[in-house]
Formats: structure tokens, sequence, C-alpha cells
């Protein structure tokens, strides 16, 4: 990284590695202006965005872009100096990579201000440590959704959990507004107030932090690999730390088999002993009956739940899962250093991170691989890059295409690009452990696991690895949360801070703008983290109730 930059000042543009060939416009640079960078000078000859990257020299046709110091793309036509890149004159590129030396020598950051730190957790029998305390319900096929649904009626007011936020009344005054015969004009034109939060309920069950509805549209129909890696996936929110038991409610006839379940149960946690019910729609008949039973195994199960209360732990028991959505052309520069930054405080004290979404990963291969702590993990890592992408080429879509229309917007025009980012949140510890979907982190360190680039599909996997906490770095905003882990979202630049409030937790754009650098921005995270995993703080996403859960078909998915 930009020494000039690390030290927080103010700049108009940055050269985020010394052999890059590009630089970055940290603001809007206009056509015609003057660039001063390294003893030389070159004249603008297009407008740059901010976010978006210009040229240090000219570029013939087939020639390599380079930046964070690794192949990014391939120019497709000449591109003078001082010239935007973009899509119409770049395309993506990466390097190829192979099994090389181990790399595992790493400086560790100063963990002084954190060694003694601690959080308030709900301690589990398997050693584990929970950031929060909910009861799963969740079926293991998509024909129980609407049992699910009916359960969340019947208990989640009841027990004093439901969200209190509405816009009921913001419909009542369109009815009016209806009714006395407003136009449509003058209703979309209408200023509809805010409903104010009302007060909050009080739980019946107080050490509960909540009753967990999960849906899902698969368990049968699909390949056998989807139907085991669903139960794979339930077990791991069964015995995720986060979690005190469950009610999972199964049909009896399809693929993702209750047998299947308690496999995946034991290969994570042989000596599993949380209360947990299993239903089955078609031995117990009627719908009554099902709903009865699962009500009365439900409330017992919480009785339980609430015995457990929170007491202190070291920060080594938070494992954090590293995520990014809605990425930009700043993501790679602010907010996914400043985890890197955290997640090597974190495994400097024993702590675990995961970083997933192979996809993203496209480009940074030999350095991950050469991170890995054994050649084992290192050739596991490039044949499930490698398996992965050639399913995706076989399909018509491989990883060059993962960039959606908004990372393209805001700057990120290949997925190389994009990858070099995406892989600052890993930070530069080893590589203990490569994981694929949806195994569970059974090592200190750094885990690397395989998922799709979709965020949604690969926090839902990284929660089930066992991420107790999960970190979210945004360019362009996304709500995104989980039913059972606090996801926190960080956003890479202040404009998407300032605008979103609702939904962004941190601002990371300060590192852009100069007023903090990328140390005191992850020791501010940190700091969060740990008030959030003692439960005095709610991130925004928890607070707006967003449990977004979707599993992954394993076909391909980027």
């Amino acid at each position: 990284m930009n020494t000039n930059f690390e030290e927080g000042k103010k700049h108009r543009f940055l050269q985020i590695h010394p052999q890059d060939n590009v630089l970055v416009a940290l603001q809007d640079l206009a056509k015609g202006e003057v660039i001063d960078f390294g003893g030389k000078t070159l004249v603008l000859s297009t407008a740059v965005e901010s976010k978006h990257k210009f040229t240090l020299l000219p570029f013939k046709k087939g020639e390599r872009i380079i930046m964070y110091g690794v192949l990014v793309g391939i120019a497709n036509q000449e591109i003078g100096q001082g010239e935007t890149i973009s899509v119409h004159n770049v395309d993506h590129a990466s390097s190829e990579y192979a099994l090389g030396k181990r790399k595992t020598h790493w400086d560790k950051p100063d963990t002084s201000a954190f060694r003694s730190k601690t959080f308030n957790g709900f301690h589990r029998a398997d050693g584990s440590v929970g950031t929060r305390n909910f009861w799963l319900v969740i079926p293991l096929v998509f024909c129980e959704n609407r049992n699910v649904n009916v359960l969340k009626e019947a208990l989640d007011e009841k027990l004093g959990y439901k969200k209190v936020q509405s816009y009921e009344n913001e419909v009542e005054s369109l009815i009016s507004l209806y009714k006395t015969g407003k136009s449509t004009e003058e209703i979309l034109n209408a200023d509809l107030q805010a409903t104010p939060n009302e007060a909050k309920r009080i739980r019946l069950f107080p050490n509960v932090d909540g009753v967990k509805f999960i849906t899902h549209d698969m368990g049968c129909g699909g390949i056998k690999l989807d139907a085991d890696s669903l139960c794979g996936l339930i077990a791991g929110y069964i015995t995720h730390p986060n979690v005190a038991g469950a009610t999972i409610l199964s049909l009896g006839c399809q693929h993702s088999e209750v047998s299947t379940l308690q496999n995946e149960i034991r290969k994570r946690d042989p000596q599993f002993s949380k209360p947990m019910a299993i239903l089955e729609q078609q031995a117990l008949g009627t719908e009554t009956n099902l709903m009865q039973e699962a009500l009365k195994r439900t409330f017992a199960g919480l009785i339980e739940a609430n015995k457990n209360e929170r007491k202190t732990a070291p920060i080594s028991k938070i494992c954090i899962g590293l995520e990014c959505g809605g990425s930009d052309g700043f993501s790679g520069i602010s907010a996914n250093p400043a985890l890197g930054y955290v997640s090597d405080i974190l495994v400097s004290l024993g702590g675990s991170v995961v970083l997933s979404e192979f996809p993203e990963l496209c480009g940074v291969e030999q350095e991950l691989s050469d991170r890995c702590v054994d050649e084992e993990t290192a050739t596991r890592f490039m044949h499930l890059m490698n398996t992965y992408n050639a399913r995706a080429v076989a399909d018509g879509s491989g990883f060059y295409a993962n960039p959606s229309p908004g990372n393209i917007r805001d700057g990120l025009i290949t997925d190389a690009m994009k990858s070099a980012g995406a892989a600052k949140k890993g930070g530069s510890s080893p590589v203990t452990a490569v994981l694929d979907y949806p195994e569970k982190i059974n090592k200190m360190g750094l885990n690397l696991l395989c998922t799709p680039g979709s965020d949604v599909e690969s926090t839902t996997a990284e929660v089930a690895a066992g991420a107790n906490i999960v970190l979210f770095t945004t360019g362009l905003g996304t709500p995104t949360g989980n039913p059972v882990t606090p996801v926190i979202k960080l956003s890479t630049n202040t404009k998407t801070f300032l605008k979103m409030p609702d939904i962004i937790d941190i601002n990371c754009g300060t590192i852009i703008d100069g007023s903090e650098t990328i140390k005191e921005n992850a020791h501010r995270i940190l700091d969060y983290v740990i008030r959030v995993a003692s439960g005095e703080e709610q991130p925004k996403a928890m607070q707006l109730g967003q449990d977004d859960f979707i599993p992954w078909k394993r076909g391909v998915s980027l």
C-alpha cells in the first residue's frame, strides 16, 4: 500500500503497489488536468471519475495492466497515457499459478491494545462461545416452508420477538388518500410520515435473543449432492455457537433425509447435546398434530436455552466471517485492508477468520496458495479453484463474468481487479486450512472456504462454517444480514455511509478522506466487534430483521 496514503493524508489519486502501471482516482479528475507522480508529469486525456483508474504510460494492444502488483487485465486496443481504463479498452486477464514454495513468514501486528480484551458470550458444551443465543426452526425440505411460517405467526409476537417496525400507518394514509379521491399523481407526491418505533416488547425468555424461522427452496428434486450439502449446511447452523437448539420439520419422503442430517451433525460435534426436535409430518399425520408437537417441543427447548447466560470469554473465541457485496473501486484500498488488519490482530491472538467467495480470488491464487501452511493445503486450494472455474467455463460463464454492472460502474472492470482488492480482507497471515462447502472450521487462523461470490450464498456458508460475527464491506450499499450471526456492515466510502445510515454500521471512507489510517480504522472496527459480540450493540441488519439465508446449489453461481 502507498505509504503516504497509510499516513492518512488527503490525496487526489493513489498508486496501490509500486509495480502498478495505473493509478486510482480518489476524487473526480477533469480532462486536461496535470498529474505529477514519481518525478514525471502527465496530462489526463480523458476525465476520470472517482474510483476509476487511469494509465501512467501508453499501452499497446495486448500489454498487461498491473494493479495491487498483479495482472488484472490486458489492453484490447491502444490506450493513451492518462486515459481512463474501462471494459471498452481492457479485457480480464489473470496470471497462471502452480504449487510454489511456502511463504508463511509474516509481520504480526501490534496486539497490545487488545491482548487483555474479553467479551461476554454464551458458552457451549463443545468449547465454542456464541455471540447470540437463538433457537432455530428450519425445514429439511421446501414442502415444510408453510408450516415454518405458521409456527412463526404463532410464536413470534407472543414470545416478544416480533419486529416492531411497521409501515401499516403509511398504508392507512394511502388508503385514506385514495378514498378521498386523490389522483395517482397526488398519491405519488404525498408526504408519508415514517411510523415511529413502538415500545420494545418484553421477552418471555430474556436470555434467548430470538426464535429464527428459516425457509429455503431445496431438499428434494435436485441432485443428491445438493440434498447432502443442504443437510451439511443445516447441521452447521444447528451446531453453531450462536444456536441453543433447533426444531427441524421434515415431510418424510424428501432427498435430504433425517439420517443424513444426523450424520452431518455428528461430523461437526460428535458429543452433540443441544435440545433438538425432529418432527416428520407424514408420521404425525394431521397439521394439528404436527403444530402442537412442534409448539410443545420448541417451548420446552426455549426453557432450557434461557438457562444459559452470558459469561466472560477471550476474544480468541470470536470467529469472523469476511464478506463483501456491492463492491466499488475503493473496496480494495479502504474497508477491505482495514478488515485485513482486523484479521491479522485476531489471528495473532489465537482467533479464527474465514475468507470465502472463490470467484473473487481469481488472480491472487499464487499468493494465497504460497501462504498455505503446507503443500497439501495449497494443493486443495488450487484444485477447488480450478474445478470451480472449469465448471463455470463449461456452462459458458467463467470467473471473468463475476463483476456486476454496479461493480463495473464504480471502477471494478475485471474479475482479477475485483479479486485483488477482495483478497485484502484476509490480511497477511498464513492460510491454516482450506474448506469445501459446507465444511466447518476446526483450525485457528485464516481459513479459506469455497463459496460463490454471491454475497448472501457466501455469508450463509460462512456462518455454517462457524463464523459468530460477519464483517461485510460494501461500496454501493446492501442490507444483507443473517438469521443467527450479527452482520456488521462497513462502507468503503463516506458518501454511501451518509446516504444509507439505516444499513451501514461503520464508515471506512475515513481512510480515503485522509482522517484515519487503516490501523486506526481497524482498531475502531474491532472495538465495535467486541461490543457486538457481548450483545451491547445491535448491528443495523439485526435491527432491521434482515435474516437472509440462501443455500448454494452446487451448480455455477458467481
